[in-house]
């Protein structure tokens, strides 16, 4: 497993990289932290005094933490690049064909939110491999599961089979959640159905299927999250266009801005 974890030497990035060493294969698991730097200067010479002392603060730092975190025995780089954080963390991503990126979030609100966004849901928008946003007020000692939320589509069959590699490589329960908007018979025979199909593929996994109620996917997931806080929530995000994105309102983008559990989205 190769993990990028980009990293600005805040308390939240630290949680994340804690993380990302957390759910590493110690024996054959690779994290490699990503430090980007990002100009803001008009002039080339300030550009350039700015450049050489920002490299060799970010070099000293990003081998301080390599050291700090020796003992846990997970093999560790680093990278470290000028340019635009979310486009350069996700092409290393690509690169380096990593399993995952997990990065820490502070979240964004106002005009930013809906035009920009924070890095993270950047990093998301780009990346072609999954994202585990790790928010500052999540609670990682008390992480004790994996919830994927489903919507029965064909495109959740892999991401599936991922998942349950990965929950027993993590060591973490697996549990999925459906919202029903209405209550329909058919879509408990798609939940009947689906735990007959997990039953089949996987006979020794323990399944447990919650169904919450609500008149919208948002308001469902919430009262999920307030009964299960242990937990990391996984959820699918379709690449959109931008003004799509701003029109139509992706469930998971919406979701990175406020969560505070840990929020793995697939691609």
């Amino acid at each position: 497993m190769k993990i990028i974890v980009p990293v600005d030497f805040s308390s939240n990035a630290i949680n994340a990289l804690e993380l990302a060493i957390q759910i590493a294969d110690r024996k054959h698991g690779q994290i490699k932290l990503v430090h980007v730097i990002e100009l803001v200067y008009d002039f080339a010479s300030q550009a350039a005094v700015a450049i050489e002392s920002m490299y060799k603060d970010g070099e000293k730092q990003l081998n301080a933490l390599i050291q700090n975190y020796a003992s846990h025995e997970v093999n560790m780089s680093y990278q470290l690049m000028e340019g635009n954080p979310a486009v350069n963390i996700a092409r290393i991503a690509e690169e380096e064909q990593a399993t995952l990126i997990v990065m820490g979030t502070q979240g964004a609100s106002g005009i930013n939110k809906i035009l920009i966004g924070s890095t993270a849901v950047n990093v998301i928008k780009e990346a072609h491999c999954p994202v585990l946003i790790v928010p500052a007020k999540a609670q990682l000692k008390a992480l004790q599961k994996v919830t994927l939320a489903l919507e029965f589509a064909n495109h959740e069959e892999p991401f599936i089979d991922w998942l349950v590699e990965m929950a027993q490589r993590w060591q973490l329960g697996l549990e999925f959640l459906h919202v029903q908007t209405q209550k329909e018979f058919q879509n408990k025979l798609i939940v009947l159905g689906l735990e007959k199909y997990l039953e089949k593929k996987y006979p020794q996994l323990p399944v447990k299927i919650h169904t919450f109620y609500a008149s919208t996917a948002a308001e469902g997931l919430e009262s999920y999250l307030d009964e299960h806080d242990n937990t990391m929530l996984v959820m699918c995000h379709q690449h959109k266009n931008l003004w799509k994105q701003i029109l139509q309102k992706s469930e998971s983008i919406a979701m990175a801005y406020h969560t505070h559990i840990p929020l793995l989205i697939m691609h």
